[in-house]
C-alpha cells in the first residue's frame, strides 16, 4: 500500500462509496503478504516512502518471478530487484517487462518514474572496476525518482580529471563517491563539495586491501567534512540514502 492507495480509500470514503469501518478494514487489511516463499510489506511504501526491494542473492528464479509478480499485482509501478544473476533475469523476464542492467547485476519490473527529487545525485567512481557497484547505486537512485549524473574513472591517480568535472560537483544535491584501493576520491570529493557525500568503499584492490577493508578505513576516517560511509560494495545502500537526502524539501 502506497500513499495513493489510501488517498483513493479516503477519497470514497468522502464522497460516500464506502463505510468508516470499511475504509478501516481496508487500511488495517493485509500490512504485509504472505505468499509462501515471502512475506512482502506492503505498508514499507506509506510507513518509509519507498516500497520494498527485492535482493536477489540467495534466492531462486523462480522466488524473484514470484516475489516481483506479486508486488506489481498490488500496483507498484517499479520493483527493483539487487544482485539478481543472468539466470534471473531471463527467467523473470519471460512473464514481466523486465528492464535488466547486468553491469549493476540490478533489475527493473515496471518503468523508471519521473525524477521528483530537489536536483541531481552524482555518483562518482574512482576506476572503471568500481562501476558495477555504481551502477548499483546510480540505478537504485533512479527508481527512487532521481536524476542521476554518472562520473566514472576519476579517481585521484589522475586527479585532473576529478577537477574537469567541478560544475557537476558542486552542483549536486548529494553525491556518491564510490572507489577501491586506498578509497581517497572521497575525501578528494568531499573536500570540493557543499553536499553530503556518500562513500561506497569497493573490494577493488590488490592483496593489502583486505576485500575492500583498506578502503573501509580510509573513508571512515577521513579529513573532509560532510562525509559518511555504507558498507563495502554497497551501493543500494547508498543510492537509497543519496535518494532521501535529494527529497528532504
Amino acid at each position: 500500500m502506497n500513499q495513493q492507495n489510501v488517498r483513493e480509500i479516503l477519497e470514497r470514503l468522502q464522497s460516500g462509496q464506502c463505510t468508516v469501518d470499511q475504509a478501516v478494514l481496508a487500511l488495517k487489511m493485509e500490512p504485509f503478504q504472505d505468499i509462501g516463499v515471502a512475506k512482502i510489506d506492503r505498508h514499507r511504501g506509506l510507513r518509509q516512502g519507498a516500497a520494498e526491494v527485492i535482493y536477489g542473492a540467495g534466492k531462486t528464479p523462480e522466488q524473484i518471478r514470484d516475489i516481483a509478480a506479486a508486488m506489481r499485482a498490488q500496483g507498484q509501478p517499479a520493483v527493483l530487484i539487487t544482485r539478481m544473476s543472468p539466470e534471473a533475469a531471463e527467467l523473470v523476464g519471460q512473464t514481466l517487462p523486465l528492464t535488466y542492467n547486468q553491469l549493476g547485476r540490478t533489475g527493473v519490473v515496471g518503468h523508471m518514474p519521473e525524477p521528483d527529487g530537489a536536483g541531481t545525485i552524482l555518483v562518482a567512481t574512482g576506476g572503471t572496476s568500481d562501476m558495477p557497484v555504481a551502477e548499483e547505486a546510480a540505478i537504485t537512485a533512479q527508481v527512487l525518482g532521481n536524476q542521476v549524473t554518472r562520473l566514472y574513472d576519476v579517481g585521484v591517480a589522475g586527479l585532473h580529471r576529478t577537477l574537469a568535472h567541478l560544475e557537476d560537483i558542486m552542483s549536486a544535491r548529494a553525491i556518491i563517491a564510490i572507489a577501491g584501493m586506498e578509497g581517497a576520491l572521497a575525501s578528494v570529493i568531499g573536500g570540493l563539495a557543499d553536499c553530503p557525500v556518500i562513500a561506497v568503499p569497493t573490494s577493488v584492490g590488490y592483496g593489502a586491501s583486505f576485500g575492500g577493508l583498506s578502503a573501509l578505513l580510509s573513508m571512515l576516517n577521513s579529513c573532509a567534512s560532510g562525509v559518511s560511509v555504507v558498507n563495502i560494495d554497497n551501493g543500494f545502500g547508498a543510492g537509497y540514502l543519496a535518494s532521501m537526502i535529494n527529497h528532504i524539501q
